[in-house]
């Protein structure tokens, strides 16, 4: 790696990024790009750009990839209702192969022989970023600090900053409560005060919803409509995807709605404490469902279900690029052309539930279901069928006695 010349170093501005870009100097004596992603995580980037400057870099990369995000890869992966281990959304996840993707663009674009990543060593980023990478490069070289250096304490990462003037924000000082990364779809909390599964979570952890107890007394409606199995509007009015999305974490997080509290098993083998708040994407999960049961045929609907842990793993995994999940990706997809119409949601202290469903490709037909005189369905019907299901317990019965 001694001969790497020229970095890009996915940077978020913040201290330890910052050191990253230090150590990446002085340790590569390589040129150094930094690339900052707007995925909607709510801060200012500005300031990225200006310590970037303040630290020598030439080449830097500012981008808004909000829309690409949620058009690109949220929505994909909803349409596939893809829980990872039954409840947690994939925040985290799926955002990992579009920063990997614009890193390798933006390597190409600058001469760039390396990239870089902040991930530590005992967790899923390091190798979601890192597969990422090798899909879209297969012979970039990669750079990963936590398992290099030996700046291993928060008392030495910030030793060194201090060292080389870097500043340091006065709430960074003393150990930080619990660690935090954020995107349009969630916010996912991690360690310290957290790292004890036995302690209930802090409500101060707690940045994009309210307590449910805290929650509006009177419920909110709201009507959202899908166009093939994508949301495309609320209340009638049209959207772009990271606008609905953004839209949806309000109305959830002001009804309480979209915590989890979550012990998972990370992919490097360990079982880890996480505090995920997924507002938007809980009201949307619950309205894409809604949406299916009207629309989707019985057996469609079925092998998506059995279809999705693998999806979801793979996503969790960060397979997004393997041949499996875009495999996976067409069958979802080819299930999702009569997901059309609107569904309506009370959201209420915590919870999204489906109150209503419409849509012209309905497979519901009130005619066949109605407990009122029909003339569509013989109930007579029913005995044969019954009979012929029942004709191999019969059989097994038999044996046994």
């Amino acid at each position: 790696m001694s001969d790497i010349k020229k970095v890009v170093l996915a940077y978020s501005g913040g201290l330890d990024t910052s050191i990253i870009l230090k150590w990446l100097q002085e340790t590569y004596a390589c040129e150094v790009v930094t690339f900052t992603a707007d995925l909607g995580q709510g801060e200012e980037l500005e300031p990225a750009r200006a310590k970037a400057e303040m630290l020598g870099i030439k080449e830097i990369y500012i981008e808004d990839l909000r829309e690409e995000f949620v058009r690109d890869y949220v929505f994909p992966m909803f349409r596939a209702n893809a829980l990872y281990e039954g409840v947690y959304l994939l925040g985290t996840s799926i955002a990992r192969p579009l920063i990997a993707k614009r890193q390798i663009e933006i390597a190409a674009a600058t001469g760039a022989d390396a990239v870089c990543h902040g991930a530590t060593g005992k967790g899923n980023d390091q190798v979601r970023f890192e597969l990422g990478y090798y899909a879209c490069n297969p012979d970039i070289r990669v750079i990963a600090p936590w398992r290099e250096w030996a700046l291993n304490s928060r008392e030495t990462l910030i030793a060194y900053a201090e060292q080389h003037q870097i500043p340091v924000p006065k709430d960074k000082r003393g150990e930080a409560p619990f660690s935090v990364d954020a995107n349009l779809l969630h916010t996912s909390s991690e360690g310290k005060v957290l790292e004890d599964p036995g302690a209930p979570c802090p409500e101060f952890v707690y940045q994009r919803t309210v307590s449910p107890e805290d929650a509006p007394d009177t419920p909110t409606f709201i009507e959202i409509g899908f166009a093939g199995g994508d949301a495309v509007s609320i209340d009638g009015e049209n959207l772009s995807p990271a606008n609905l999305l953004a839209r949806l974490n309000t109305l959830g997080g002001e009804n309480g709605i979209g915590r989890l509290d979550l012990v998972e098993n990370r992919f490097v083998g360990m079982k880890s404490r996480g505090i995920y708040e997924t507002p938007g994407g809980t009201v949307l999960l619950a309205a894409h469902r809604g949406m299916e049961s009207l629309t989707l045929d019985r057996g469609a609907a079925h092998l998506k279900d059995e279809m999705m842990p693998r999806y979801a793993e793979l996503i969790y995994n960060g397979f997004w690029f393997s041949p499996e999940r875009e495999m996976l990706q067409a069958a979802i997809d080819e299930s999702q052309k009569f997901v059309t119409g609107t569904v309506t949601l009370k959201l209420y202290k915590g919870s999204a539930t489906v109150v209503a469903r419409t849509s012209d490709y309905s497979l519901y037909s009130e005619a066949h279901v109605t407990f009122e005189e029909d003339a569509v369905y013989d109930q007579q019907d029913a005995e044969g069928f019954i009979r012929l299901n029942a004709l191999r317990l019969k059989l097994l019965g038999r044996r046994k006695s």
